[in-house]
């Protein structure tokens, strides 16, 4: 279970006055602000907004990759501020940088990262086993991913994320770049980690995918929370009938429908 209250991140920005200019000058950007919200267990939870709205940041800071600002955040019951190596061991990321270790085989990456969670290596090994069958890896599980395709590649980072059984997992857009096999494949992959009772928190801009996926929703636009609930409260509060033209409606009025 993910608990999230009140988070909020900012980054200074240093631009130059002209062409000519020696001196810079810097500004305070807000990339998250105060932003709330609760993932379940047993429950996929979307993240949207559009380009820029600020989640990739706030799953960055869940995965302690970022330090809030502001707010507090309890992974699993784990303290985001005062527990980090406990809430980087309950958690399982693929992150925006799917980048595999070249050299290193499919089989050798997966067991590489369950040490690194503190597995032994028999276990790992034994873990790792076990996905590259779920994941219909089988016949690459022992070629370098260099030459990979995105698909596979794919595959070889959520494995990866997986390997040390976290009840939490977060997904930075994970179908961005697939087709439509490895797309279908990733959906079916995020339902079975529902069925088992995990927490999954992803992020998309893709309504598709909601649709097919979500049980609850947070909509974010310009580092805000503007909604919180489930698609059918979604398109309750707006009055319409496509998540597509709430989530629109949502993200265009923000002002003022939640002041």
């Amino acid at each position: 279970m993910i608990n999230v209250q009140g988070l909020s991140k900012h980054f200074t920005v240093r631009e130059r006055g002209s062409l000519f200019a020696i001196k810079t000058k810097s500004r305070s950007v807000t990339a998250v602000d105060n932003v709330s919200f609760t993932a379940r267990d047993g429950e996929v939870t979307g993240l949207l907004g559009p380009n820029g709205a600020g989640k990739t940041t706030t799953l960055r800071m869940l995965s302690t990759l970022l330090t809030p600002d502001a707010g507090q955040a309890q992974i699993d019951g784990a303290d985001l501020a005062r527990e980090r190596a406990v809430v980087r061991q309950r958690l399982g990321v693929l992150g925006d940088a799917k980048g595999l270790y070249w050299r290193l085989t499919a089989r050798e990456n997966i067991t590489y990262f369950g040490r690194l969670q503190g597995m032994s290596d028999t276990d790992a090994k034994r873990r790792a086993d076990a996905l590259i069958d779920e994941l219909g890896l089988r016949d690459l599980s022992d070629r370098p991913t260099q030459g990979f395709s995105q698909g596979e590649r794919m595959k070889v980072a959520i494995a990866r994320a997986l390997v040390h059984n976290p009840q939490t997992v977060l997904l930075d857009e994970p179908t961005n770049g697939l087709d439509i096999m490895s797309t279908r494949s990733m959906r079916e992959l995020i339902r079975g980690l529902r069925a088992q009772g995990k927490c999954v928190l992803f992020s998309s801009h893709i309504m598709q995918e909601v649709a097919a996926l979500c049980d609850r929703v947070v909509i974010i636009n310009k580092g805000r929370a503007v909604f919180s609930g489930t698609p059918q409260e979604v398109l309750a509060a707006t009055g319409l009938d496509s998540l597509e033209d709430a989530f629109v409606k949502l993200i265009g009025s923000e002002e003022g429908l939640f002041e």
